[in-house]
C-alpha cells in the first residue's frame, strides 16, 4: 500500500479492534473443551448435528447458538437463561483483564492459520472498511438479531480476512511471538483440528495491533448474516454502547491463505428425474456412475471450461454443463461485471432456480444450504430431493468483486478453516 493510500485509509478510520474480557469455559467444569465446541451455527447440519453436539456434553455451545424449543421466542429465552445459568454456576467465567486473543488452528495436513480475535468497530457500508461479498437473507438476520438481543452476547466470532503489508509486519511478528508462549487453552476437535488461544493484554502489544490494522479493509469470509445483525443491533442502541462493536476473528491471508470451498444446495421438493428433464435442450447433462470423489474431480475439470454443476439424489451423479448461451443472455442481468455474470452461483440462481426450476431461493421449505458435500448427497437420497453440488470460487475473484461493491449470490462460498464456536464469547452486559 502506498503512503498516500495508507494516509487516506487511516482518515476513514479503517479496522479498529478493541480489547474485551472474554467469556470462556472453565475446563474443570466441563468434560473437555473439545466436547463443548461446535462449528458455526450455519455449518451445523440440523437436526442431526445439533443432537450429536448436544450429546457430546450438556454444556455444548450449540445449546446457545442453536437452542431448541417450540417457538422462536421460546428458543431465544431458553438460550438467554442457559447462558446466565452457566455464568452463575461458573461453567463460563470472564477473563480478569480486557485483551485481544491470538487464535491458532492447525490440522494434520500442513494447514496452519493464525489470527486475532477482538471486538471490531461496526462500520457502515459506505466506509468500505468491512467488505461483504454475498447477499443475506432477511429472515436469517432477524433470527440472529433476536438471539443476540435475548442473550446480550456475541456467541461466536465472524471470520474476516485482510491482506497484510509492510504496515502489518509488526502485528504479524507479535502473533508469531505470542504463539511461542504457553496458551490459555489447547484442544483438538473431532474434525482433527487443534486449537490454541492466547490473551494479549500488554498496552504496547495492543497498540501494535491497533496501528497495524489502521487503514486496512477486511473481507467477510464467513458471517455475512452476523455482520448484518451487528449493524442492525448497533442502530437500535444509542452510541456509545457495547453494540458499537462485534466479535470477529481477523486473519491475514497474505500470510495464512484460507481454503475456499463451495456451499451446496438441497432442493427439497424437486426429484432428480424432474430436475434433469427440465434441463433438456438448455444444458448438457451426463450421468456419472462413479464414487463421489471421482464425480467431484469431473466437476472440477468441467468448471475450468465454464459453468458446471453436479446433481445427485437418485444414487448416481449428473454433470450439468454447457448452458445454452441464449438462455443465459435472457436470464442473467446485464448490468453487472462479467466476473459476476459468469459465476456458477449466478447461473444457478438466476437461470436454474428462478427460470428453469422455479424454486424460491429464500424459502427454507424449498431449499437448504449445506457445507458438507457427502451430507448434502445423503440427505437428497434420503428425502427424495435434488442435491446441487458446486465448485468453489477463487478468493481473488471474491475480493475483486467485493472491492467493486458487487455482492455475489447468497451462500456462494465457504472460507475455512472457520473458527470453532465456544472457545471465547463476548458478553455485552456482564
Amino acid at each position: 500500500m502506498n503512503t498516500a493510500g495508507h494516509s487516506e485509509a487511516t482518515e476513514r478510520r479503517g479496522l479498529e479492534l478493541t480489547p474485551f474480557r472474554g467469556l470462556r469455559y472453565d475446563p474443570d467444569r466441563v468434560g473437555s473443551l473439545a466436547a463443548v465446541t461446535s462449528p458455526p451455527y450455519d455449518v451445523v447440519v440440523r437436526p442431526d448435528g445439533v443432537h450429536h453436539l448436544q450429546s457430546a456434553d450438556p454444556h455444548n455451545i450449540v445449546r446457545l447458538i442453536l437452542p431448541e424449543a417450540a417457538t422462536p421466542s421460546a428458543r431465544n429465552d431458553q438460550a438467554a437463561k442457559t447462558l446466565r445459568r452457566w455464568v452463575s454456576e461458573g461453567v463460563l467465567t470472564t477473563d480478569p483483564d480486557p485483551g485481544l486473543y491470538v487464535y491458532e488452528q492447525r490440522d494434520g495436513n500442513g494447514m496452519l492459520q493464525r489470527g486475532v480475535i477482538g471486538a471490531l468497530r461496526v462500520s457502515d457500508p459506505a466506509e468500505q472498511v468491512v467488505l461483504p461479498h454475498e447477499d443475506v437473507m432477511p429472515h436469517v438476520v432477524a433470527d440472529r438479531a433476536a438471539l443476540m438481543r435475548a442473550t446480550s452476547a456475541n456467541l461466536e466470532p465472524l471470520l474476516l480476512t485482510y491482506r497484510g503489508d509492510d504496515a502489518t509486519t509488526a502485528t504479524a511478528d507479535l502473533i508469531e511471538r505470542t504463539a511461542e508462549q504457553p496458551p490459555l487453552l489447547a484442544t483438538t476437535t473431532e474434525d482433527g483440528f487443534s486449537h490454541r488461544l492466547w490473551s494479549v493484554t500488554a498496552p504496547a502489544d495492543l497498540a501494535t495491533i491497533h496501528t497495524g490494522l489502521a487503514g486496512h479493509q477486511a473481507l467477510i469470509a464467513d458471517g455475512h448474516h452476523r455482520w448484518a445483525t451487528y449493524r442492525r443491533l448497533r442502530t437500535e442502541h444509542p452510541s456509545p454502547s457495547p453494540w458499537d462493536h462485534g466479535l470477529v476473528l481477523l486473519v491475514d491471508t497474505a500470510r495464512y491463505p484460507l481454503r475456499v470451498r463451495a456451499i451446496h444446495r438441497l432442493l427439497h421438493d424437486l426429484p432428480v428425474a424432474d430436475a434433469v428433464a427440465a434441463l433438456d435442450g438448455r444444458f448438457r447433462v451426463r450421468r456419472l456412475d462413479v464414487p463421489l470423489s471421482e464425480a467431484l474431480e469431473t466437476l472440477a475439470d468441467a468448471a475450468c471450461a465454464g459453468n458446471a454443476f453436479l446433481l445427485a439424489g437418485d444414487g448416481s451423479f449428473h454433470l450439468v454443463d454447457r448452458p445454452d448461451p441464449d438462455l443465459l443472455a435472457r436470464t442473467i442481468p446485464a448490468d453487472r461485471p462479467t466476473a459476476w455474470r459468469t459465476l456458477d452461483a449466478t447461473v444457478l440462481h438466476a437461470t436454474l432456480l428462478d427460470h428453469v426450476w422455479r424454486i424460491p431461493e429464500d424459502s427454507p421449505a424449498h431449499i437448504t444450504y449445506i457445507h458438507d458435500t457427502a451430507a448434502t448427497v445423503a440427505k437428497a437420497e434420503r428425502d427424495g430431493g435434488t442435491a446441487v453440488l458446486m465448485h468453489p470460487v477463487r478468493e481473488e475473484v471474491v475480493r475483486a468483486l467485493a472491492r467493486q461493491g458487487v455482492t455475489m449470490p447468497r451462500k456462494s462460498t465457504s472460507f475455512g478453516p472457520k473458527p470453532a464456536s465456544g472457545l471465547v464469547l463476548r458478553a455485552l452486559d456482564f
